[in-house]
């Protein structure tokens, strides 16, 4: 019964997804991992929560990265990330 109710959810998942942009995919593919990585690690629904909003962040910031012509800097100093036209 477990199976079947995760292929449920896997193949409505894939039908919502399928309208999104790529950043909103890229945005709930990671929140959907990082809930599920927080919550297997400490087995709390605390760490789901935080592995949630982890994942989602870095998914929308991997996401938007994706676009042509765009990369991802590092300041060496600051360590700060930012988005400009490639070199």
């Amino acid at each position: 019964m477990k199976n079947i109710i995760i292929a449920l959810c896997l193949v409505a998942s894939t039908v919502t997804l399928s309208a999104c942009t790529q950043t909103e995919r890229g945005t709930a593919i990671g929140a959907a991992s990082g809930a599920i990585i927080g919550g297997a690690v400490p087995g709390r629904a605390g760490g789901a929560l935080v592995g949630a909003a982890v994942g989602a962040t870095a998914g929308y910031l991997i996401a938007r990265s994706d676009r042509r012509g765009y990369c991802i800097y590092r300041n060496r100093h600051t360590g700060e990330r930012y988005e400009a036209r490639c070199r």
